[in-house]
Formats: C-alpha cells, sequence, structure tokens
C-alpha cells in the first residue's frame, strides 16, 4: 500500500485543526460561500503589494519539473482523461481557500507547502482551487466595468502556488470567477456586474487577465484545467445577487474559453452547480458548444469537459449521481464529466468512499469532495483521506499513473 492511512492517524489529529481555515456558510441555494469578506481587503494591504503588474510579452512562468521528460500535461481523449499515454481518474478534492482571497492577500506558502504534501498522501490527485474568491483582491475592474489591472502580489502568490502544486504532482482545477463577485452585499458587485454586461468589458478582462493567466502557467502541467466560474446558477437565480441572463453570464465562457484555447493547452470547464443548467434534457445547456459559439461566433468557444456540483438537497429534482452514469444523470454523452463539488460528509447516508468508488463504476472521470481542509460543515480531510486512499488501492495505476 502506497500511503499508510492507519500510520497517519495521529498526525491527522493535528492537521485538521491546524488546516480548518475561517467557517463558511451554505447559502439558500446551498452552495458553499465565505461569511463576512465581503469588506475591501484591499486596503489592508500596503502599495508596494498591490502595485500592478507589468509583465512584458514572453515572461511567463516556466515548469519546476525535477524530470522534465516526463510529459505531465493532461489531454482528453474521447470522454476520458489521459496523461503521457496513460488513462487518468481525478481522485480529487475541493482546496478552495486558506485564507480567502489569498492570491494577492494573505498567502501563506507553508500551508499549501505541506497541505499539497498530505493530499498526496492521501492518494489525492488533484484539487479545485478559488483564484479569486470574491473579486477585492489580485485582479482590479472599475466601476464602469472596465478592467484595471493586476497586482503583482497576485502573481506572485500564483507562482508559487503552481510550483508547489508541481512539486507535489497535484493537478489544480483553478477557478477564476465565483457567483460571490456578483452578489449584492459585495462592495465590488457593481465592478464586477458591468464587466459582464458588456462585450467590451469583457474582452478587456480576457485580454487583460484571462489569456495572461493562460500564457503565464501554460508551460506548468500540473494547472490541468480553468474553471471560469463557480456555480453560476445562483447569478442567474439568487434574489441577493445580480439576477443576470444566461446569455449575458455565457457571453463571458464563450469570449473566455476561446481565449484560453487560442493561446495555451489548458482545459476549460465551469463548475455548475446544478445539472438542469448543465443538460437539455433537463432545463438548458447554458454550456454546450452549440450554445457558447452562438454567443461569440467563435469555434473556440467551448468547455473541455463538465464539471457538474451535486448537494443532497439536489436528489428529489435531479436524483443521485454516484450511483448512475453521467448521461443517465442528463448530461451529453460527449465530454469527460466529472463531480466538482460533493460534501464530503452530508445526510444521504452514503460513506464518500462508496461514493467515490461508485461513481468510478458508473463511468464518471473524476469526484472533487467539498472540501480537503474544512473551511465549513461539509467535512475535512480527516473525512476524505480514508476514501481517497482506498481509491489508490483500487486503481493506482489510474491516479498516479506516471508513478506506477
Amino acid at each position: 500500500m502506497k500511503f499508510g492511512f492507519g500510520k497517519r492517524l495521529i498526525a491527522l489529529a493535528a492537521a485538521a485543526a491546524l488546516l480548518c481555515a475561517t467557517a463558511c456558510s451554505k447559502d439558500d441555494s446551498g452552495s458553499s460561500s465565505q461569511e463576512d469578506h465581503s469588506g475591501n481587503l484591499l486596503d489592508e494591504l500596503n502599495s508596494s503589494r498591490n502595485e500592478l503588474a507589468d509583465v512584458p510579452e514572453g515572461e511567463y512562468y516556466s515548469r519546476p519539473f525535477e524530470n522534465p521528460e516526463t510529459d505531465a500535461q493532461v489531454v482528453i481523449e474521447g470522454t476520458d482523461f489521459y496523461v503521457n499515454g496513460e488513462k487518468l481518474w481525478f481522485n480529487g478534492a475541493n482546496t478552495p481557500w486558506d485564507q480567502w482571497n489569498d492570491f494577492g492577500g494573505g498567502f501563506r506558502e507553508s500551508f499549501w507547502d505541506e497541505h499539497f504534501a498530505q493530499l498526496h498522501d492521501a492518494g489525492i490527485n488533484s484539487t479545485r482551487i478559488w483564484i479569486n474568491c470574491n473579486g477585492l483582491i489580485g485582479v482590479q475592474i472599475n466601476e464602469d466595468g472596465s478592467f484595471s489591472g493586476v497586482t503583482n502580489k497576485h502573481w506572485q502568490d500564483l507562482d508559487k502556488l503552481f510550483e508547489l502544486a508541481a512539486k507535489h504532482k497535484i493537478y489544480i482545477m483553478a477557478t477564476l470567477l465565483s457567483f460571490d463577485h456578483f452578489k449584492t452585499e459585495n462592495s465590488g458587485s457593481k465592478n464586477w456586474v458591468n464587466m459582464i454586461k458588456s462585450s467590451d468589458n469583457i474582452d478587456q478582462f480576457v485580454e487583460g487577465y484571462v489569456i495572461p493567466f493562460a500564457k503565464r502557467y501554460d508551460g506548468n502541467d500540473y494547472l490541468m484545467s480553468i474553471d471560469l466560474m463557480n456555480e453560476p446558477d445562483w447569478v442567474h437565480e439568487n434574489d441577493d445577487n445580480a439576477h443576470l441572463e444566461w446569455d449575458v453570464i455565457s457571453n463571458y465562457f464563450a469570449r473566455a474559453a476561446a481565449g484560453i484555447h487560442e493561446n495555451s493547452d489548458i482545459l476549460v470547464t465551469v463548475g455548475i452547480g446544478t445539472v438542469k443548467y448543465n443538460s437539455d434534457n433537463l432545463q438548458q445547456n447554458v454550456v454546450s458548444d452549440e450554445y457558447l459559439q452562438s454567443l461569440s461566433g467563435n469555434e473556440n468557444s467551448y468547455l473541455d469537459f463538465y464539471s457538474t456540483h451535486y448537494y443532497f438537497w439536489q436528489n428529489p429534482w435531479y436524483g443521485f449521481p454516484f450511483n448512475e452514469t453521467p448521461e443517465k444523470f442528463g448530461l451529453v454523452d460527449e465530454k469527460p464529466c466529472v463531480i466538482g463539488e460533493c460534501a464530503v460528509t452530508d445526510e444521504s447516508g452514503v460513506d464518500i468512499g462508496t461514493r467515490y468508488s461508485s461513481a468510478y463504476d458508473n463511468g464518471w472521470d473524476g469526484v472533487f469532495a467539498w472540501t480537503s481542509n474544512g473551511v465549513d460543515n461539509c467535512g475535512g480531510y480527516t473525512d476524505l483521506a480514508p476514501a481517497t486512499d482506498a481509491m489508490y488501492e483500487k486503481i493506482p495505476e489510474l491516479i498516479f499513473p506516471l508513478e506506477q
């Protein structure tokens, strides 16, 4: 057995206390969101940390591999993920934040270094991280929605994050925005609403941030994918949010996806909160190739794989995805499909280990449980590690194929 879980029990209790971040709450939608962090944290940083970055063309991040002959880039063949010619299954997690708005804010290198090592030790090969939690740190948008710039510290913190991901061989799903950006209680929400409502402003944001992000980290194979927004469903539905129509929201997805595809080999997805917005069979697939390309007129506007979220409150309407194939759950059998969020512990009565194993048996390409570091009441590392360790025992050649 590669990862001696039984030998780690004493360490895990201490790790749980160390890794538990400030608690977050569930909003009425059942989605996760940080509490009491919508104040303008930029004021807490000194001017040198907030100085807008000026990165000359071509000066992007280089891959920090110990063995550059090994190709760790994730590619897609049909409805499966592969790395270096070997099939890959994402035995994943969400490590959404440590300090909330980490990158350009309170980034702690020691946390990410230690936690990535823990993830690898528990058989976890991937995690989903919120690069911008609510848009108040790092990336700056003017009140009219035009793009202002990116702070040096944002890039510096991300450089270190992706260096550590490669060091510990943890694939990252990097989530660029969240519904939190558009919540009315967020002091910067007007800026972000004005950004996404204008094609010109979206293009500025894509040219000023999304494409530089993709170019800067394209050489690091452990940036597995870019998730364009966490749970845009609530930007569309919720009373405490912007109530934007899908053609407005998905116009950003279309233009950002095209920018990434035209400037990098990084995979693109969107963390849809409920499967009804990922399925024409249930309601509307707002991220289908056809829909995105109709908005942008660009054939490069498409997602590479689907990343649908699931929480038990959805069960009466959409069923239990772990016991069904992606197609039976409502997705089109044309792309790889992962469960991008699910609670580590919930009232379903089905333990997380069984859910991971059943998802694999039913043809899902990975599961990313919420969370690995206990940022809310859905469980943390001590709950998740036995499940992911068991999955490594079950399919080690699919989880760390480069190490076999």
